[in-house]
């Protein structure tokens, strides 16, 4: 069995480290686009041919599934993605966990990328999904690519600014970026600090599981194998992704087995 994952950059931890969990014997192939990050700012079609880039890469290795492990082209280049690859490779994409963060009502917060926040993708998940909850879309600039580098400094700024825009006494708090699930414990301190509890819904576990749910019956197990490519080209890890528990958790099994 071999997953391929796709990001512009390290996002993709989060998903991947839960298909480990999920499946320790899962060949991952974990396919990003550093000479061509931040996909943010770019037009929706230019962020479209670098996401398909990416995916062909991540195809070329013949995973049986592959994952669209970013929210921001998820909203902008999954279609493009599916109609290239599938139904010859099963393309799961990464939607905000709207529907069950808004099912019970109250405050939901959904924290995203500017590209994302405010978007018609987003927007429809939540003329979908939103229910009776009193939904507000919180914009973070700056903190993916915080993420992204590992800076802490950089990091603690955009979440404090996030959480000063984040409504008192949020009920839910939806993270719409893969990238903010690997700091949610920042993420939940600072929003504590500010009076609220609020359950958190992330992607990762839910995007693992559909993965797992679309390969085929009777597909071969794997040895827990880990391919890295960097635009194309194979690489190892980051050292920024082995600043957090999910890239440590990826080589760490990947070199025991």
């Amino acid at each position: 069995m071999k997953i391929a994952l796709m990001d512009s950059g390290i996002g993709l931890l989060a998903a991947a480290a839960a298909l480990r969990r999920l499946r320790p014997d899962a060949d991952l192939v974990l396919s990003s686009d550093p000479d061509g990050m931040p996909w943010g700012p770019r037009t929706p079609e230019d962020l479209s041919e670098h996401a398909l880039a990416c995916a062909r890469a991540a195809a070329e290795l013949e995973p049986d599934a592959l994952v669209v492990a970013c929210n921001t082209a998820s909203v902008h280049a999954l279609d493009a993605i599916r109609a290239e690859l599938e139904p010859r490779l099963p393309v799961i994409g990464t939607v905000p966990a709207i529907k069950p963060a808004a099912a019970r009502g109250g405050r939901v917060a959904i924290w995203a990328t500017p590209a994302t926040t405010g978007s018609p993708y987003q927007r429809g998940l939540i003329r979908e999904f939103g229910g009776s909850a009193e939904i507000t879309e919180v914009a973070c600039p700056g903190l993916a690519d915080a993420v992204e580098r590992a800076d802490a400094a950089d990091i603690a700024a955009a979440v404090a600014d996030a959480a000063s825009r984040t409504p008192a006494g949020t009920d839910v708090l939806v993270l719409g970026c893969t990238h903010y699930e690997l700091v949610v414990d920042q993420i939940r301190d600072a929003v504590d600090a500010r009076g609220s509890r609020p359950v958190f819904h992330g992607s990762a576990d839910a995007v693992a599981a559909q993965a797992l749910r679309r390969i085929a019956d009777g597909t071969p197990e794997g040895s827990g194998t880990l391919t890295v490519l960097h635009t194309g080209r194979t690489a190892a890890l980051p050292a920024a992704a082995l600043t957090y528990p999910e890239g440590r958790l990826l080589t760490a099994l990947a070199q025991a087995r």
